[in-house]
């Protein structure tokens, strides 16, 4: 009599395998990438922010600047990034609408690829697939190098996500060899090939790939994933001999080895060698439960020492296999009490603080929790990654608002202070303005104008004489009247002759000072003109502060105090969104640990099922050993009763 199997529930694998996309790539990720010089100070300050990954409070500036048009230079380029922080935050429709009006309003070709390219990503991220392929073909020839090898291989992804994979293969082939995301595009051009019928051309694909050399992790953990998928892909078509080659490639370390380790398992037994077989199930038997490949490995090498006829061994190990799920399965209760208290999600929360929500936001440190190894089952899950993020994004809001709450009463204190400081100084302000007349000024500035434009039209140096100057002249003056009533004496003719020189000279030195006195005079009538002009815009200035200066102050308070309502509204809707999505996540964790329990609980069905029957065959042989024993041999010569 042959035992049942178990039930091959890691078999199936192989399906997972060869429908997984690798969503990680080596192109650009989601982030809008801003580019270009910067020529406004406020789009330069909201990049800042928006590169030290303090997205909430980076897109919050940036629409603050665009209301006040502070970021004209690049309004394309803004509102990209706005669109790409929004989808961040799985704002899909929202940056959608944006991108839509963006490109209505004439956006350039570039702008418009970029921002279908990123709609596209995050549609395809939420599981938008029709949405995301039309996204996709509204994608141009203009889209940047750097986000083209992502757009090919978002492509391919989205067609195989739809079961076009014949579609996704042509698309996966375009990709050129030495680009960065090659092997990754290889791998998924290998799955669409087999998914699409061609399992000679995608065998061959994904077997070149893992035969690959691999310079770093990340490349040799692809290439483990790929002798995976092709192993039991060989497995499934009953080539087992090729199923063990493809397996024995995989390394005893690498994530993927607990499948490979069973699928060599029953590679071997499905050639009836179960000796063989039972080598890298004990392996696997002695490792980490948490993994379902594990589990079946409970059962698996019974199954193998039964086959071998050792009996004993097999209902000792059947036992050993139903006391390690009852206590896996106990151990799965206490985890799903844990998360059922939020110990779970309050704990990641604590543990991976950020200051601010965003769509980057992963889990570095794991919290205690009874049996930590669940957490791998329950982190693993994009579903819960994602309900996660939105989570904390909500806990981030809350305190936002609590915090925007308090400075609204600093603003109305802060308020209530400057209407103060106004009423008190306004009057001092007046006070002083009253005391500078600024027309007196005026009038003064052009009579020294007219003199100046005078001086300078009769080409007299004496109107741009300096005090010195104009006292010698007035000497000379003097000296030369005293002298007419003089004698003619000799002593008189030379005192004459004396002052004409001296006259002369002080006349050739106002001739040569004249150029520069008149350049020097014109500037000092320009600066007072200048300063005129200030002083006339700053009293101006100070009329409109004296009338605008309270209504702003009204406006101000008006905004608080409808601010105010307007939080106090939302902080206990967010809140309970907040529990809400706390009871989201908790469900996601049970209904993955939950998922683990049934698979327990079907293992410890086979085990009691294939335990029962070796007891059942036991007691058959011994039943029959003991008719023997009473039934008298026949006697020579007479028949015996057919």
């Amino acid at each position: 009599m042959r035992l049942p199997l178990p039930t091959r529930l890691v078999l199936r694998p192989w399906l997972l395998a060869l429908g997984t996309v690798l969503t990680l790539t080596c192109a650009t990720s989601l982030r809008a990438e801003p580019s270009g010089e910067v020529k406004d100070p406020h789009y330069g300050d909201t990049l800042y922010q928006y590169f030290q990954e303090q997205y909430f409070s980076a897109l919050t500036q940036l629409m603050a600047s665009q209301h006040f048009g502070r970021v004209s230079h690049h309004a394309e380029e803004a509102e990209v990034l706005r669109g790409g922080i929004l989808l961040s935050y799985g704002l899909h429709r929202q940056a959608g609408d944006l991108f839509t009006r963006l490109i209505d309003m004439g956006a350039t070709p570039a702008t418009r690829d970029r921002a279908w390219y990123f709609l596209a990503k995050i549609r395809y991220q939420r599981d938008y697939l029709a949405e995301a392929q039309d996204a996709l073909a509204r994608i141009g020839t203009a889209l940047p190098p750097a986000l083209q090898e992502d757009r090919v291989l978002l492509q391919a992804h989205v067609q195989m996500a739809r079961g076009e994979y014949a579609a996704a293969a042509t698309t996966l082939a375009t990709v050129d060899s030495k680009a960065p995301s090659a092997r990754y595009a290889r791998y998924n051009l290998g799955i669409a090939l087999i998914k699409a019928g061609e399992t000679d051309r995608g065998t061959a694909v994904l077997d070149e790939l893992g035969r690959a050399t691999a310079e770093d992790e990340e490349y040799r953990g692809l290439r483990d994933r790929a002798n995976v998928a092709l192993g039991f892909a060989a497995l499934a078509d009953n080539r087992q001999q090729q199923a063990s080659t493809y397996l024995e490639r995989v390394r005893l370390k690498s994530p993927q080895a607990n499948k490979a380790l069973l699928g060599l398992g029953w590679a071997a037994s499905a050639r009836k060698e179960t000796a063989q077989a039972l080598a890298p199930w004990l392996e696997l038997s002695q490792r980490d439960v948490s993994d379902s490949a594990v589990l079946e490995a409970q059962i698996a090498v019974p199954y193998a020492y039964a086959e071998l006829g050792a009996y004993g061994q097999a209902a000792q190990g059947y036992e050993q296999a139903i006391a390690t799920f009852t206590r896996e399965s106990t151990a799965l209760n206490e985890s799903i009490a844990a998360i059922q208290t939020g110990t779970l999600v309050n704990a990641l929360v604590e543990r991976n603080p950020g200051d601010e929500m965003g769509w980057f936001w992963g889990v570095r440190e794991l919290p205690d929790m009874p049996h930590a190894s669940h957490l791998a089952t329950v982190l693993a899950q994009h579903e819960f990654q994602e309900a996660l993020k939105n989570y904390r994004d909500l806990l981030f809001l809350t305190r936002n608002l609590q915090e925007w709450r308090d400075k609204l009463s600093v603003f109305d204190d802060m308020l209530v202070n400057r209407r103060k400081a106004f009423a008190e100084r306004l009057p001092l302000v007046r006070q002083r303005a009253s005391e500078i007349a600024i027309g007196p000024l005026q009038q003064r500035h052009a009579a020294a104008s007219a003199l100046v434009t005078a001086g300078e039209t009769a080409a007299d140096g004496v109107a741009f004489a300096d005090a010195k100057q104009l006292a010698l002249l007035d000497r000379v003056a003097r000296v030369q009247t005293a002298l007419k009533g003089a004698s003619d004496s000799d002593e008189s003719t030379t005192a004459r002759n004396r002052v004409r020189l001296a006259a002369g000279a002080l006349t050739w030195q106002l001739a040569q000072d004249y150029p520069g006195r008149v350049w020097q005079a014109k500037k000092q009538l320009q600066t007072i003109q200048d300063e005129l002009a200030t002083a006339q815009r700053l009293d101006a200035a100070l009329a409109q502060a004296q009338r605008d200066e309270p209504v702003r102050f009204d406006a101000f308070a008006q905004r608080i105090a409808a601010m105010s309502p307007v939080i106090d509204a939302m902080l206990p809707r967010v809140a309970a969104l907040s529990k809400e999505q706390q009871q989201a996540v908790q469900v996601i964790a049970i209904a993955a640990l939950a998922r683990q329990q049934e698979r327990l609980g079907q293992y410890s069905t086979q085990a009691r099922f294939a335990l029962a029957q070796l007891y059942d065959r036991n007691t058959d042989h011994t039943s029959d050993r003991a008719t023997e024993r009473a039934t008298p041999a026949p006697e020579a010569g007479r028949a015996t009763k057919p």
